[in-house]
């Protein structure tokens, strides 16, 4: 592979200030900051290149960076994984995008037992840094094997860290901190959330892993959400206030190193927990979260029963008023919180 960087290509420092930016557009920024700064990064999976990425992520980046760089590839997602996960251990830091969460399927054996493992089974000699990045979540009208919640999947692999953006600044920040990282890390991106807008912080900047955010504080209940849910959880909570209900919203950002001594203190001070995925309920990335809570001494504090709130144990369904039905929207988040306020 040949590695050129132009000046063009150089990365702006942090100033402090902020931009809007679309959800794509700050993850299209870190990876060009990224890879003007280290010529080992470099972008590969399908139709990343000319095409800009199945949802446009990459854009024009490959005339910005070239082809050497932005890097297309056949339709075999084993065959993609394995060669992110070879390059990673020859010195490069690949990042590996797969156009659909649900293809992740495919490539499970090189993320599982490959990219995770390498670096434990040979006592510490080598280091697999390469990214995953991976679009999951309902929404689109995809249908069952396109529209999953994957990300229990992931977090139950020692080895492998596990984010999930649910902000543009942290669709940028967390990516950025990702590709620094020496061992594997899995991004999963909301597909709803490439085209929000919020503002982000300008030049070379991080969100550090395993640091949750608390977007919102409220002294009635902890509604505590993921991904694409976080900003449902946040709508939610102003409908609440209307009705006198006050929520404190905790977005874990990194649920593997998971923040839990955020989640801890949030939950002491108001007593009630509401749990929020898009994920099925059965065995998700919130059950444990629940056990968490249910196993430290902040269970002492709880006034009222743990309360997930959850995707159906389905598949996700083409129908659009089905779809929707299928997943956590705003209106189920109002009523369940304030069911477990009113009634406890």
């Amino acid at each position: 592979m040949t590695i050129e960087t132009t000046a063009a290509q150089t990365a702006a420092p942090a100033t402090g200030e902020t931009v809007t930016m679309t959800y794509s557009e700050a993850i299209r920024d870190a990876l060009r900051i990224a890879m003007a700064k280290d010529p080992a990064v470099f972008i590969m999976g399908e139709d990343v290149g000319t095409y800009g990425g199945a949802f446009g992520v990459t854009g024009e980046l490959i005339n910005e960076i070239g082809p050497d760089r932005v890097r297309d590839t056949t339709i075999s997602e084993l065959g993609i994984m394995g060669a992110g996960v070879g390059a990673a251990m020859t010195g490069m830091r690949p990042i590996v995008e797969i156009q659909f969460s649900d293809f992740t399927a495919q490539a499970m054996d090189q993320i599982a037992n490959q990219a995770a493992k390498i670096h434990f089974m040979l006592g510490g000699a080598v280091n697999v840094p390469m990214v995953i990045r991976a679009p999951g979540g309902s929404g689109t009208g995809a249908a069952a094997q396109h529209s999953q919640s994957l990300e229990a999947w992931f977090v139950h692999i020692p080895g492998l860290k596990v984010v999930m953006p649910a902000t543009a600044d942290d669709a940028k920040g967390l990516l950025l901190s990702a590709i620094d990282d020496p061992n594997p890390v899995m991004v999963i991106e909301h597909k709803l959330l490439y085209k929000t807008s919020g503002e982000v912080r300008t030049g070379d900047v991080r969100t550090p892993l395993g640091v949750a955010a608390v977007p919102r504080e409220g002294k009635d209940l902890t509604i505590i959400a993921t991904g694409v849910e976080v900003s449902r959880a946040l709508e939610a909570a102003e409908i609440l206030a209307a009705d006198g209900i006050e929520a404190t919203v905790v977005d874990p950002r990194t649920l593997k190193p998971l923040d839990s001594d955020t989640i801890l203190r949030t939950v002491k001070a108001t007593g009630r927990v509401l749990l929020v995925q898009e994920a099925v309920r059965t065995l998700g990335f919130m059950s444990e979260v629940s056990a968490i809570i249910s196993e430290s001494d902040a269970f002492a504090y709880l006034r009222a029963p743990i309360k997930r709130l959850a995707g159906l144990d389905i598949p996700i369904p083409y129908a659009p008023k089905l779809e929707r039905a299928s997943v956590p929207q705003v209106e189920d988040i109002v009523a369940a919180a304030t069911d477990l306020v009113r009634k406890w």
